[in-house]
């Protein structure tokens, strides 16, 4: 637990926390900010925290927490995201991990890292008969009713700049990123569920949205949020694990990169 003084005067306890979903995210995230993390817990909670400091741009000391969560998914992430923004007051809520790259073919690589403007929920919806709606699945039908939120318009800003060719070192993509309760590794599902309703699409998560949603209906201070996801696969048949761990480097490097050097405190 943070000590009252350790509040600033608007309110926030710390730079950022940041939330992984699943180990390899967690361990690749552990190696930056030269790993000198310290594990701690909170009175009360059975969550694993580690917490370290960083020098921002300014080259003022920052205080950053890692979590992650015990379960893959929205409902898990949603959980996480809404216990550390009451517990720590974050001025940043940051998701970082691994993706599937569904923009482009042939301008979409493993390692990418996507930093969505929107987020949207593509599982919301409801199931009918076959004859009740254009999205079909045999004698099943589906009724989609997509939820979206945008970024913070600063932040979208910031990443549209970073996009530019040569503003940084990372080979950096940002659009909409589709959020779902379910790993996806059918071309045909992301084409009816995904790409039919929002085109511009250019990837998949199970946890962006519970993410935003979280900090979009905090109390005040409210944190912004930001999601930075690097491509591990296509959503499609060769779906495998392959280039998790690279993605995963990537996306926790990107990170590291937007503390130190970009982000106001």
């Amino acid at each position: 637990m943070l000590a009252r003084d350790e509040f600033d005067k608007d309110g926030y306890g710390c730079a950022a926390v940041i939330c992984t979903a699943v180990e390899t995210e967690t361990r690749s995230l552990r190696q930056t900010f030269d790993g000198d993390w310290n594990f701690f817990r909170v009175p009360g909670d059975r969550q694993k925290y580690h917490k370290a400091t960083f020098a921002d741009k300014h080259n003022r000391s920052q205080r950053v927490i890692t979590c992650q969560q015990d379960m893959m998914g929205m409902a898990a992430a949603s959980a996480l995201a809404t216990k550390v923004i009451l517990t720590f007051r974050p001025r940043y809520l940051i998701m970082c991990g691994i993706a599937a790259g569904i923009g482009e073919v042939g301008k979409q690589i493993y390692g990418d890292v996507l930093v969505p403007d929107v987020v949207w929920d593509y599982s919301t919806g409801k199931v009918v008969g076959p004859n009740e709606s254009e999205i079909r699945f045999g004698d099943v039908g589906f009724l989609p009713r997509p939820h979206s939120i945008s970024l913070d318009p600063e932040l979208r800003s910031l990443v549209h700049r970073l996009c530019e060719p040569g503003a940084c070192e990372f080979h950096l993509e940002t659009g909409p990123l589709a959020c779902g309760t379910s790993v996806m590794a059918n071309e045909s599902v992301v084409d009816k569920r995904v790409r039919a309703l929002l085109p511009t699409t250019v990837g998949l998560d199970m946890e962006s949205y519970s993410v935003f949603l979280a900090a979009n209906k905090a109390s005040e201070p409210r944190p912004k949020a930001l999601v930075v996801k690097s491509i591990c696969d296509y959503a499609n048949s060769e779906k495998n694990d392959q280039y998790q761990a690279f993605a995963a480097f990537t996306s926790s490097r990107f990170v590291e990169y937007l503390l130190t050097e970009e982000l106001d405190f």
